[in-house]
Order: structure tokens, then C-alpha cells, then sequence
């Protein structure tokens, strides 16, 4: 074999192995971003047409790349495909330690109200609408010294399929009590086992009395159970298949070296479980109703920022000045 045709193959799987880590750690982006995304579909009757992959060089984004230390990523999802007045409902950071090894997951909520630089006090995943990933990335700096170092944004339109490509024998979940308001399927009561279409209704359902909060900590618990699905050997077997559903829907500036190192230690088991943390945490705010955006959390900084200085340890993030 040619040295030309050794490095194509090389490249090529090199990439399918990218494919394989970047399902496998934004999985959990997929699941309540597909909700935004399916609502906003249905309201203007109208389907995706492109994948957002198409404009990336739309977002301008300015972390710093050049780090050698840990690294966060910001996790979110739009209907844009490129427009300026657009906002995400799923806002996280994925938090990735080449030292420890482990992967750690942030949800920030979306109703936060927080200091959005040049438009003042807003709800968070407003700063999206008004500057894309750049202004999101800023506002999360400004308010919770946490730097962001780069960005993913994914379109699920397919995530049923996605679901069921990695996991075709289903997800086991012990269900609390009867889902089905809001969700397109009816899911009992008890230990049962989901495949994409029900377990996105498990995972999208907040009629209840925890709403949003339920609804994260639903996801918390897909989240492992997807990842070792998605780095699993029969997986492995299905990377053309993936790597097209990547192509598709997940766009974002992480460098290949980044996505194998990471990888590496997924697949290794080094990363062997995903550690969570919801921002604001318990006790550390009030829901109060503002005049003109309505239901908001009024959130305890200073708590928030310790509750993440905790998390992610004393020198990933900087107090809020």
C-alpha cells in the first residue's frame, strides 16, 4: 500500500473516530434542544431545510483556543440556521480536564436573570438572540467568571434516529409516574424500557411540579446511560452512520487533536462517569416576576460561583467582581 493511500485511510478514520467522541460527549445537548427546535418547527409549519453546519463561519467567537489546561465547551441549540433574533432554550458547558481525565457537564438555566453586556439585565439565553455564541460566551464570563473555550451547536432534527442507531435494544429508566401531557406519547408508570421516540418524551415532559428542574434532572440520568451506548463496540461499527448524523447536525469549532484527546480517555474508560451540576443550585434563588420579561430567577452570584469554584476546582473560575 501507497504512503498516499496509508494517510487517506488514516484521515479517514480519524475521522469517524471524531464522529464517535463528539456523539458520545454532546449527547446530552441533543436531548432538551430538540424540544426548542421541534416547538418552533411546528409554530411556523414549515421544516429544517439546512443543517447548521452550513454557517459556521457565521458566528464570530473569540475563546481562547491556545489553552493547554482543561477546557470548556459551550453546548447549545438554535432554529437560526444564521438569524440574528433567535434564542437557545438549552444552555450548558461541557468541562474536559486532560489531567484528571474526567468530563464534567454545567446546565446553566435559561431564565436566569444576568447582566448582558450592552443590553443590561436580561434573561440569559437572551444574550444568544442578541449576539449568537460570542455575546452567550461573554455573558457567562461577565457574570460567572467561567471561561469558555469553545462552542457546539446542534440541530436535532434527527435525534430519534440518533437514539435509536446507538441503542436499537432501548434505554432502561424507572419512570416516577405517568408522562404524557406535552409529549406525544404516553409513558406508565414503573421500570420501562425507551427507545427514541419515548425516551425523548421522557426526558421533554415538565407538567409537573418540578418543571424545568425535573426536566434536567431527567436528562442527568439519560446522559450516562446514552454515553456508554455511544462508545460501546456495536457503535464503533456504526461510524459511517454516525459520522453522517454528525455531518448533519452538530456544528462546532473543537479542533480534531481536542476531539481525540478526549476521546481517548472516553473510550479508555479514564472518563469513566460524567459529573453534573445545575447553575443555580438549591437555595441560591428566588423566582420573581419581572414586568417586561416575565418569570425570571433572581440568582445569588457569589453562591453560584463558589458552587462552580467547587465543582470544577479553585483556579477554573474567577470571582465575580
Amino acid at each position: 500500500m501507497t504512503r498516499v493511500k496509508k494517510n487517506k485511510r488514516r484521515i479517514r478514520w480519524r475521522r469517524l473516530f471524531c464522529a464517535l467522541i463528539l456523539l458520545s460527549v454532546f449527547l446530552v445537548g441533543l436531548i432538551n434542544i430538540y424540544q426548542y427546535i421541534e416547538e418552533k418547527v411546528i409554530a411556523f409549519n414549515q421544516p429544517l431545510k439546512q443543517p447548521l453546519k452550513k454557517v459556521k463561519d457565521a458566528h464570530t467567537f473569540k475563546g481562547d483556543t491556545n489553552t493547554l489546561g482543561a477546557i470548556n465547551v459551550l453546548l447549545l441549540g438554535s432554529d437560526s440556521r444564521g438569524e440574528k433574533q433567535s434564542r437557545t432554550d438549552t444552555i450548558m458547558v461541557a468541562h474536559y480536564d486532560p489531567e484528571t481525565h474526567k468530563i464534567k457537564l454545567i446546565s446553566l438555566m435559561r431564565d436566569m436573570l444576568v447582566s448582558v453586556p450592552e443590553h443590561g439585565q436580561q434573561k440569559l439565553n437572551a444574550a444568544y438572540s442578541f449576539g449568537g455564541p460570542e455575546l452567550l460566551r461573554e455573558t457567562i464570563k461577565e457574570n460567572f467568571g467561567l471561561d469558555i473555550h469553545y462552542y457546539t451547536i446542534i440541530d436535532f432534527k434527527g435525534f430519534e434516529k440518533a437514539v435509536d442507531l446507538l441503542a436499537p435494544n432501548g434505554i432502561k429508566v424507572d419512570i416516577p409516574y405517568e408522562m404524557s401531557s406535552g409529549i406525544n406519547v404516553k409513558l406508565e408508570k414503573g421500570k420501562q424500557t425507551l427507545h427514541g421516540k419515548e425516551l425523548l418524551g421522557y426526558v421533554r415532559f415538565r407538567h409537573d411540579r418540578l418543571s424545568d428542574f425535573g426536566r434536567i434532572q431527567r436528562q442527568q440520568e439519560v446522559i450516562s446511560k446514552l454515553k456508554e451506548q455511544a462508545v460501546s463496540f456495536q457503535s464503533v461499527v456504526k461510524l459511517p452512520k454516525i459520522l453522517s448524523l454528525m455531518n448533519t447536525y452538530i456544528d462546532t469549532n473543537i479542533d480534531s487533536s481536542t476531539l481525540l484527546e478526549m476521546g481517548k480517555d472516553i473510550l479508555t474508560k479514564k472518563s469513566s462517569n460524567i459529573e453534573t451540576l445545575r447553575i443555580p443550585e438549591d437555595g441560591s434563588f428566588e423566582n420573581k416576576r419581572d414586568d417586561e420579561l416575565g418569570a425570571v430567577l433572581e440568582v445569588d452570584f457569589a453562591r453560584n460561583i463558589e458552587a462552580l469554584n467547587d465543582f470544577l476546582g479553585e483556579k477554573s473560575v474567577a470571582q465575580n467582581e
